[in-house]
């Protein structure tokens, strides 16, 4: 019997395929929840990610068909950390789609996701340092700093081009420009702008802990994150997570532009309902 896509070892995908395509396509960044689908082409096969599930069951089903897509598309689901914009609403969905969910022992511990009663070859524990397949879709987790219990982030690639999706972290650590050297494409946090941020109604510990290293990056920090990520082939750059109130798209795309040596125009960002049209991995 053919293993199923997530069981194949990478090596069967770079063997086996030459016309890879991977593309992504955000479907709400912010803290009304996340979601972001990852998916690879390899002649007739199509494997499918879906990173996070901060959305309804049923807003996310509308989400995914504005993408010509339903819930029965997904391969997988991986969780980045326990914070609720971005698990909270896995285990409706896992149930509904029987979907493999990976995510770090950390994560699964935080959040209580041992009490769902999900089987034991569908909850997958993953690591940093782990190499992962689903299909012809590569994944690399690595650690991030973040308030959480064992937060990860994700690179994707199809062995031929890479995306890095990075969102909800504190500081850009050595470690986490090293996980992510050589992507083509970047799905980056933009959280919010630190004159914004500390002149807001919020009271002083959650300034504290949104500044803080282990909260969430401000617009320079991003800058100074893609400007050591920054090489000849890294051509698309997405700023994702931005504040509401602490941030505005302008202000982050003024930011990175400058960074990045680019017009202000040539980063998209990602809208928190909408998300983002779908893009091709160059």
């Amino acid at each position: 019997m053919d293993r199923p896509p997530h069981k194949r070892s990478p090596s069967y995908w770079l063997k086996n395929c030459s016309n890879a395509v991977l593309r992504f396509k955000n479907l709400g960044s912010g803290s009304a929840g996340n979601a972001t689908v990852v998916e690879a082409h390899c002649g007739t096969q199509v494997s499918r990610l879906l990173i996070d599930c901060g959305l309804s069951v049923k807003e996310l089903s509308k989400r995914l068909a504005l993408a010509d897509l339903q819930l029965e598309d997904l391969d997988a689901v991986f969780i980045t950390h326990e914070h609720a914009d971005h698990i909270g609403h896995t285990q409706q969905l896992a149930r509904r789609c029987s979907l493999p969910v990976w995510m770090s022992k950390g994560t699964a511990l935080a959040s209580g996701v041992l009490d769902w009663g999900l089987p034991s070859d569908q909850l997958i524990f993953v690591k940093d340092g782990q190499s992962l397949s689903l299909g012809s879709l590569l994944l690399q987790p690595f650690t991030v700093p973040h308030d959480a219990r064992e937060p990860l982030q994700l690179r994707c690639s199809d062995g031929a081009s890479s995306l890095g999706v990075l969102t909800d972290l504190g500081h850009g650590s050595d470690h986490v420009v090293q996980a992510l050297q050589s992507c083509q494409a970047l799905l980056l946090e933009c959280n919010h702008d630190s004159d914004l941020l500390s002149q807001s109604a919020y009271p002083p510990f959650l300034k504290k802990r949104i500044a803080g290293p282990l909260g969430h990056l401000s617009n320079a920090e991003s800058a100074q994150l893609a400007s050591a990520l920054r090489h000849d082939g890294l051509n698309l750059l997405v700023a994702a997570h931005l504040s509401e109130k602490n941030n505005r798209p302008d202000m982050a795309q003024l930011v990175l532009s400058a960074a990045l040596g680019c017009s202000a125009n040539d980063i998209p960002v990602a809208d928190p309902l909408q998300g983002t049209p779908w893009y091709t991995v160059h």
